[in-house]
């Protein structure tokens, strides 16, 4: 069931990187598209007016010269100043560096100039291989990452009820419901093994989303069945059971061991001798997690609604996509709306402390409203459902993005994982042009396009305010995706005003995430030249290299920069990891500033710990990039 995975970026080691410099070079790695903006940064130790440079083709000729921009402002007491390399004139394909005329500066990493869909479209091969290097179960692929079939009890797991934790440590005994469960397959979280429902729909939200816009892309499209067929052993609809888990977290550190007690590839799971009441029990025998019967958390029935319901739209007319329909109308009908306290994600909660709801529901409605929509127009009669009327969830639809805009947890967000607003918005906005822009509906498109503006706007203001224009305040975390976000939603609000608002904002929180940042490192495995080697990921680090060349999991994308706090007492290393960077030290700590710390550490899981939901919205955005 796999594609031929195409590796096209050239993986180069970190041996290069020149010794201590005064100033430093900080670009896109991966290149810039032949007709956009074309900007570089200075990162100085010394405050000057202005600074020649040169941009060098690969033949060492100067194909233009000019001077930096003002000082937009310092980075660090070691770093006063901070100044723009634009060299937009640059339109004719090869490989360039820059070349600064002062003293002690680093040279540029080389970078090519060439068309969008050949710079990102490897980067989209990379991130389907990060996906397949998380599977779990049988079907794994022995090329990708040495893969070997994991967790095999997971075809009859036992179920149990929510596990009580205090203070993130397992408070009580789990207890057993009596029932079994097939949930084999699915995804890894992150760098550890668990499964979560919360992530994996988002994650599978974003991939489908993303095959359905470009139904071009069959290997997306074959990942997203992937996690679509977990998410459905995950939902008994007969009973209309929603199961949330698999794996404990954190265990009690005595009697119970959980996920990440440890450091082991998957399948060593498998190989425990182990007997009830022995702390690796659960290792092995890994609980599936049931949620409280009633009304389900709106935040997971909203994502498992806009799931199914993009399945459908991938799959009409098939016993398949009709299964999901069905399954997306039911879980939707299931969302509680009233009374909502502290939403259901994971156990512990404190793993993804999610709060926002509506959108979900706002987004499911919606996925849900293209999904009868496609029925009608093909003539299709589905008289099993509990609504059939596509102008039914149109008007779930703009009721929930009206409540989502005056909720009191409304626009502090780019989208990520917590707030899926933009996407809802974005698609809403076209459903209801589809639909012809009935009369009625709790909000218009202008409340729809003032509100993505509203979002952006948030960045757009932070961005002035921080020398790399990166549109969040430092020192938080998630620093990756949520540049990330910023880039689509800009690009969202651009598209459907048909205007180049803020497009250069969107490229700049792209450019971030690829090495134009004050570390000077690119933040997914293999783009670029400076990349993360030691990511607390225990299948790369047990079974990839450590400098940088293959093998690696590539697309793997991290946090980034974080609040230097976080780091404090991470240790040296882990017992049973092996030690990532092998010499230890820190070549990235004198670009510390403004609050933020980004460190390639195996221990450092605050800065280098991917997860899949990192990696999903990497996949839209270079998918985008990617058409020609």
């Amino acid at each position: 069931m796999h594609a031929t995975l195409r590796v096209l970026l050239p993986l180069l080691t970190l041996t290069s990187l020149p010794a201590y410099a005064e100033n430093y070079i900080r670009l896109n790695q991966v290149g810039y598209a032949l007709h956009e903006s074309k900007q570089a940064l200075l990162l100085s130790t010394t405050a000057l007016i202005t600074v020649p440079f040169r941009v060098v083709n690969s033949q060492n000729q100067t194909v233009y010269q000019a001077t930096t921009s003002a000082n937009r402002g310092a980075w660090s007491k070691q770093f006063p100043a901070v100044y723009a390399l634009d060299f937009s004139v640059i339109q004719q394909p090869g490989s360039y560096h820059l070349e600064v005329d002062t003293p002690d500066t680093a040279p540029s990493v080389t970078f090519p100039i060439a068309s969008a869909p050949s710079l990102y479209q490897p980067l989209l091969d990379h991130a389907l291989f990060f996906y397949q290097a998380q599977h779990d179960g049988a079907v794994v692929d022995p090329r990708v990452m040495n893969r070997q079939p994991s967790h095999l009890m997971d075809q009859q797991a036992l179920v149990y009820q929510p596990p009580v934790y205090e203070h993130g440590v397992l408070a009580k005994p789990l207890v057993s419901t009596g029932e079994t469960r097939d949930v084999s397959g699915g995804w890894f979280d992150a760098g550890d093994y668990l499964k979560f429902v919360q992530t994996a729909s988002y994650t599978d939200i974003i991939l489908l989303f993303t095959a359905q816009q470009y139904s071009a892309l069959d290997a997306l499209k074959t990942e997203a069945r992937f996690g679509l067929d977990w998410l459905q052993k995950m939902w008994h609809d007969p009973t209309q059971t929603l199961y949330y888990q698999v794996g404990i977290g954190d265990g009690n550190g005595r009697t119970i061991f959980g996920d990440h007690d440890l450091w082991r590839l998957p399948q060593i799971d498998d190989q425990l001798t182990v007997s009830p009441g022995e702390p690796g029990y659960y290792l092995k025998y890994r609980p599936v997690f049931r949620a409280a019967a009633g009304a389900i958390s709106p935040n997971l029935a909203g994502r498992l609604a806009a799931a199914f319901a993009l399945c459908y739209r991938l799959y009409p007319q098939t016993a398949y996509g009709n299964q999901c329909l069905l399954q997306a109308e039911h879980i939707f009908d299931r969302a509680q709306t009233q009374g909502v306290r502290q939403l259901l994600s994971v156990s512990p909660h404190s793993y993804y402390p999610e709060s926002e709801w509506r959108d979900d529901l706002e987004l499911g409605a919606t996925q849900l409203y293209f999904a009868l929509a496609r029925a009608t127009a093909l003539g299709l009669k589905l008289t099993n459902l509990p609504h059939s009327d596509p102008s039914f969830y149109l008007k779930q639809a703009s009721y929930w993005a009206n409540a989502y805009i005056h909720s009191p947890l409304h626009g502090g967000d780019s989208l990520n994982l917590y707030d899926i607003s933009a996407l809802a918005h974005y698609s809403l906005y076209q459903a209801v042009q589809q639909a012809g822009t009935p009369a009625g509906l709790a909000v218009t498109p202008a409340d729809l396009l003032r509100d993505l503006r509203f979002q952006i706007e948030q960045g757009f203001s932070q961005a002035q305010r921080d020398p790399f224009r990166l549109g969040l305040a430092y020192g938080g975390g998630d620093a990756t995706p949520h540049a990330l976000g910023y880039a689509l939603t800009a690009q969202f609000y651009d598209e459907l005003t048909q205007t180049q608002t803020y497009a250069e904002f969107a490229q700049s929180q792209r450019d971030w995430v690829l090495g134009r940042n004050a570390w000077g490192s690119s933040f997914i495995v293999g783009a670029g030249t400076v990349f993360p080697q030691c990511m607390q990921h225990q299948i790369a680090n047990l079974s990839g290299s450590l400098d940088g060349t293959n093998p690696l999991v590539l697309g793997a994308t991290v946090d980034g920069p974080n609040d230097p706090v976080t780091f404090q007492g991470l240790g040296i290393t882990i017992s049973g990891a092996r030690r990532c960077p092998p010499a230890g030290g820190d070549q990235f700590r004198q670009f510390t500033g403004h609050g933020s710390r980004y460190q390639d550490n195996v221990v450092a899981w605050p800065s280098v710990e991917p997860a899949d939901d990192y990696t999903a919205l990497g996949i839209l955005l270079f998918a985008r990039a990617s058409q020609p």
